[in-house]
């Protein structure tokens, strides 16, 4: 039994794409119904239809795999299109850049304005890379509280955060 399997998700959309992000980064997925499965196993029944316009809407798409193979991705960037950003960054920018509505640093924090609903994913974005400077991320519904160790920090990476998600 893997340690995701206890994993439990809510049923919105935004936690449905999450899922699929999620599983196209861990495991080679060659087809819809692999990836259907997948979700399936983690409780998100999901239609075809649906499952192809999540792909879809996420700029998904097949590439070649060095063996050959044909297995999904996602981000509409290749990492040689940028290559001042490393693949953490490529795959944060792409998520930021739909969500992130305003960044604003304030002493040591880092004020980041989403969507409503949107806050706890970018948050979640932000607390899987390692960045340097960020001590961790408080979300709400709409905003996003990183915490940087002092206001140096909390400027650099709020300038950071704001050119990632204006890529």
């Amino acid at each position: 039994m893997s340690e995701s399997s206890s994993l439990q998700r809510p049923t919105t959309r935004t936690a449905r794409l999450s899922a699929i992000e999620e599983a196209l980064t861990n495991h080679v997925v060659t087809s819809q119904s692999q990836l259907s499965a997948i979700l399936a196993d983690q409780g998100i029944a999901v239609t075809q239809a649906t499952l192809s316009r999540d792909l879809d809407e996420m700029n998904a798409f097949k590439k070649r795999l060095p063996d050959g193979t044909m297995a999904y991705a996602v981000g509409h960037v290749s990492d040689d299109e940028h290559p001042d950003m490393t693949k953490a960054e490529t795959q944060m920018s792409r998520v930021l850049s739909g969500l992130v509505t305003s960044v604003a640093a304030a002493r040591n924090l880092i004020v980041v304005h989403t969507p409503s609903g949107a806050a706890q994913y970018v948050a979640s974005v932000i607390d899987k890379q390692p960045v340097e400077g960020v001590l961790g991320t408080i979300a709400g519904d709409d905003t996003v509280m990183v915490i940087c160790p002092d206001e140096g920090n909390a400027e650099a990476r709020a300038d950071w955060l704001l050119a990632l998600a204006s890529k």
